[in-house]
């Protein structure tokens, strides 16, 4: 997987639908796109999903639908990465090729809704409510389905993913990072993994911009075309990110949060995590 933004999804060529399991100590690291439609639940582990303008967190029982050619990673918190670690990362994935269906996707009229989904090309969503629970159920089956039994259970899938209404909760904005090109998914992907591994000390712009190949300048105009954030916002939603995890999971003083995530203003560190949240640090926690 040499060319990280062009991910490729093991298939056949004439493979609708296809059932993945990813097991390990932290999921695949790597910003990364596919044409393929994707449907994850998540089973074990912690982290971050990132996509596009969209920086959260993800646990489990999470479910999450991508559309085509949206660029995304879901990055394991650090403790997944250290050696010797028994933690573990689980997640379930249906992947829905279109391409595959060919001409009658748009000639047959039993068909026609699933066009719908091309308008989902680059979007982020979380699935929720009753919808995300009915679709959780269907998962086992998919395991040992095979044939028109598979084919049936990706379109039921499917079908209830077109009526979620309200369940399917987009995440990001459409057309940031729809379907990038080899070159900017590659710089986009160096930036990314420059920023997850560094993002608790000082980063300076020329650090980031170095990592791009390109002057500060042009490097503050690719970032914010593609994230809808400045680099400093970006780097400070992360940061703000793993201090609502520390607050949850552990019994540490609100200033050592603070400066365990890169913050070396505490006042600064209040205003910012309750323009983020809209709460400060310590009513966030009293909610933990």
């Amino acid at each position: 997987m040499a060319k990280v933004i062009s991910f490729q999804v093991p298939k056949s060529q004439r493979e609708f639908v296809r059932y993945q399991e990813d097991r390990g100590a932290h999921f695949y690291d790597k910003l990364h796109q596919h044409p393929q439609l994707q449907l994850t639940v998540i089973l074990e582990g912690k982290g971050q999903l990132l996509s596009g303008d969209y920086v959260g967190r993800f646990q489990p029982g999470d479910l999450f639908f991508l559309g085509e050619n949206a660029p995304h990673v879901f990055r394991s918190d650090q403790e997944y990465f250290e050696d010797g670690t028994e933690l573990k990362s689980g997640g379930n994935t249906i992947f829905f090729d279109f391409q595959a269906l060919g001409k009658a996707l748009g000639e047959l009229d039993e068909l026609q809704s699933m066009r719908k989904f091309e308008e989902f090309q680059g979007l982020c969503f979380q699935v929720q409510g009753e919808t995300a629970e009915r679709i959780k159920s269907l998962f086992p089956q998919a395991e040992n389905s095979e044939g028109l039994h598979r084919f049936q259970l990706a379109f039921q899938l499917l079908n209830w993913l077109e009526e979620a209404g309200e369940d399917l909760v987009r995440l990001n904005e459409p057309g940031l990072m729809r379907g990038l090109s080899e070159k900017d998914g590659s710089r986009m992907n160096r930036v990314m993994q420059f920023i997850l591994e560094n993002r608790f000390r000082s980063i300076t712009l020329e650090e980031v911009a170095g990592q791009a190949h390109l002057s500060k300048e042009a490097f503050c105009r690719f970032f914010k075309l593609r994230t809808r954030k400045t680099f400093t916002q970006y780097l400070q939603q992360l940061r703000i990110n793993e201090a609502q995890k520390l607050l949850q999971e552990t019994d540490l003083g609100v200033s050592e949060i603070a400066y365990r995530v890169g913050f070396e203003n505490l006042s600064y560190f209040n205003r910012s995590f309750k323009s983020h949240t809209g709460m400060t640090p310590r009513e966030f926690k009293n909610l933990a």
